[in-house]
């Protein structure tokens, strides 16, 4: 799980570093066509589009991965909590086998 988690994490910093590498939207030229600068714009945004979406795919499989990990977690905790109350109760027990141990030798005398 903790691989997962891990390989998840860096996808999603490769996804972000890919995003951020696209940079800004393409100024317009004036030279150019106005339906040219629409496909630019349109290309642009469609390669965004995509990497937003996957970085939105990876988030989700992360959190559940977490989401999963935090979960066996507070099992792990509960477990622990129940040992603890367990050997608590163990300890705060009188020790009757002794006791009645000493009084049979006293009633033999």
């Amino acid at each position: 799980m903790g691989n997962s988690i891990y390989d998840l994490r860096k996808k999603i910093q490769e996804t972000q570093a890919e995003l951020n590498h696209l940079g800004t939207p393409v100024s317009e030229i004036p030279e150019m066509v106005d339906s040219a600068n629409l496909i630019r714009s349109n290309e642009y945004l469609q390669k965004t589009n995509s990497k937003q979406n996957e970085l939105l795919s990876t988030y989700e499989k992360y959190s559940g991965a977490l989401e999963e990990l935090l979960s066996t977690v507070f099992e792990i905790q509960n477990d622990l909590k129940d040992i603890v109350r367990e050997q608590s109760s163990l300890l705060s027990k009188p020790k009757r086998v002794t006791s009645s141990k000493n009084k049979t030798k006293t009633t033999k005398k």
